[in-house]
């Protein structure tokens, strides 16, 4: 027994159209088939979602099926076969494509005139945050479908051309009526093509398209951050037939570096110091990305965790002028290893502190000790 399309998409009876709309993005993302490979399951209840919000979208035949349930649409009704026209060329494809456009990736979309447009491509890239620093022009390698040289992506044998379809006359759609309706679907025929080829070219076997790989140059902007996507109109999957085709989208991940770490356009560094420099003072070196160094002086009783900002030390900002600053961050080093002349010195120098030599800790436990009393009161 067919489940109710109302329980299908998770919406009330009285639901409106922009509730269904939004059922029917979350459901279609939860179940489909990219998200669940080889999940039977999950295709049979992606399927149910489509057929269900097909019917609901469509005022009369939401109408019919409040009325009548799923008897509208059996026995030459308004679907016809039980299928409510799902499926097939002008199916489901149209509906998902309405909900999500270019969301999913592209797939394989109908231009005009029926033809159907080259899928999508993702291309994965790993750059250095050096390379993301300075920017730089890559070249990459793509195994793609590519138009068919021979046919000139007709699918057509050179010498003869594709017809124009007897059944559409062209159009890549018929009507067909079905009980008080006429509804027009994909033409079984030419697959909405509107056209057919009789004579198909032999290299590509009448898809207009062969498998080849490509180089591309692909140009990464100067500031460039990770997980940016960038797109190449056109780049993509060839469309069968002399079709459009899909573009190319690189997205971008940066390596972990191993001395900086990056916020936005900012750089952050740690640098371990000895406890005697962040004590008595000194200076050290770092080297930045952009190949210099830059010399920062530590003052005399520097704490643990102190930062030092290197104004326009940063990243630059993407395809503006501006460049951020790199944050330096002390982390001072307790001794270790120590010989015995070093410990008897450390013992003496502990000797002769005082309250004013480590003030934070005196103010911590003179606190602490406040506040023990006050069980005592």
């Amino acid at each position: 027994m067919k489940a109710d399309f109302y329980e299908t998409l998770g919406v009330a009876k009285g639901a409106d159209e922009k509730e269904l709309k939004a059922a029917f993005r979350k459901q279609a993302m939860r179940f489909h088939p990219d998200r669940n490979p080889d999940d039977a399951e999950a295709e049979r209840k992606f399927k149910e979602v489509g057929e269900a919000y097909e019917v609901l979208k469509d005022p009369q035949k939401r109408a019919a099926y409040d009325r009548f349930g799923h008897a509208a649409f059996e026995n030459g009704g308004m679907g016809g076969g039980g299928g409510h026209g799902f499926g097939g060329a002008g199916g489901f494809a149209d509906i998902f494509e309405d909900i999500f456009g270019d969301m999913m990736g592209g797939g394989r979309r109908r231009s005009s005139g029926g033809r159907e447009r080259g899928a999508d491509l993702r291309y994965n890239m790993e750059i250095s945050l050096e390379e993301a620093f300075t920017g730089k022009t890559a070249q990459i390698h793509v195994p793609s479908s590519i138009q068919c040289t021979d046919c000139s992506g007709s699918g057509a044998k050179p010498g003869t051309s594709p017809t124009t379809c007897a059944m559409c006359q062209g159009h890549g759609r018929v009507r067909a009526a079905q009980g008080f309706f006429s509804i027009e679907r994909a033409c079984p025929q030419c697959q909405g093509r509107g056209q057919t080829i009789t004579d198909p070219c032999p290299k590509c076997s009448g898809q207009g398209r062969v498998t080849e790989d490509r180089s591309l140059s692909v140009n990464i902007p100067a500031g460039i951050e990770d997980g940016t996507r960038i797109r190449l109109a056109g780049e993509g999957e060839a469309g069968l037939r002399g079709a459009p085709s899909g573009d190319l989208y690189i997205f971008l991940s940066v390596k972990p570096h191993e001395f900086f770490q990056r916020d936005g356009s900012d750089l952050y560094c740690k640098v371990p110091i000895s406890m005697t420099t962040a004590a008595l003072g000194g200076a050290f070196e770092v080297t930045t990305l952009d190949g210099t160094q830059t010399r920062v002086k530590v003052p005399e009783g520097s704490q643990n965790g102190r930062q030092f900002r290197l104004k326009g030390k940063g990243m630059p900002i993407l395809r503006q002028p501006q460049v951020g600053d790199l944050y330096i961050q002390v982390s001072v080093e307790t001794p270790q290893n120590l010989s015995k002349r070093q410990r008897e010195l450390l013992e003496e120098f502990e000797q002769l502190s005082s309250k004013e030599n480590s003030p934070q800790s005196a103010g911590f436990f003179s606190r602490m000790k406040d506040f023990l009393e006050s069980f005592g009161e």
